[in-house]
């Protein structure tokens, strides 16, 4: 247990030190948010019915922008090979790594999540659903996103590689974070959205590990 909390920590003070934190993944989102009213009209009633959804696509894009480098920094400098033959599992090592970029990105960027959807126009209502929703969903996405990086290892152009793997993994969630948001606002049952948004959850934390694992294996052999 000691050693995974050295590497939680080492993987946080790498997220900070070499890749900025949150601070890269939250401007792209606030970029978003501020161009989405230049693209549709400056309509507040287009924007708040919008506004939801179009905060779920951005926190799912920015989610995207520090995976390429979860697995690629260790196995460009051969720490990747002595992780590997440590006392921990590939796979306790990926779901570690996997927390620690929800923690610096996941966790910042579901903050953020409500602050721009009222921003964009939807009620302060549905900041809280907002938050708990993308915190569920930002967990998702840094075990799915994992996956993406582990099988990119060593491949160039890995980012490329990584957001066509991704991206089509990432709309279930989208789906149904949004899709609760907007029951919630209309007064229907939610519960269900929620209930498969975490679900969707559990199954990637459950099943990312091993997947992880195998392509780190097959990219050190």
């Amino acid at each position: 247990m000691r050693s995974l909390g050295v590497l939680y920590r080492r993987e946080l003070g790498m997220a900070w030190g070499r890749g900025g934190g949150p601070l890269l993944a939250c401007a792209f989102f606030a970029c978003i948010a501020a161009l989405l009213p230049l693209a549709i009209g400056p309509s507040p009633e287009r924007l708040a019915a919008v506004a939801s959804g179009s905060a779920w696509l951005a926190l799912a894009l920015s989610s995207l922008l520090s995976l390429e480098r979860l697995f690629e920094r260790d196995f460009e400098d051969g720490a990747l090979d002595l992780i590997a033959l440590g006392p921990a599992s590939l796979e306790t090592v990926s779901a570690v790594k996997c927390l620690a970029q929800w923690t610096a990105n996941g966790l910042p960027l579901s903050i953020m999540a409500p602050v721009v959807a009222t921003a964009l126009g939807a009620p302060l209502s549905l900041a809280v659903i907002t938050f708990a929703t993308a915190l569920i969903g930002g967990l998702g996405f840094a075990f799915v996103g994992g996956t993406g990086a582990a099988l990119a290892l060593g491949a160039r152009r890995g980012g490329v590689l990584v957001a066509v793997v991704v991206l089509p993994l990432l709309a279930p969630p989208v789906i149904f974070g949004a899709g609760a948001i907007e029951a919630y606002a209309a007064g229907m049952g939610w519960q269900a959205g929620f209930a498969f948004l975490a679900a969707y959850c559990l199954a990637a934390m459950g099943l990312s590990p091993f997947a992880m694992a195998a392509a780190v294996r097959n990219a050190l052999s």
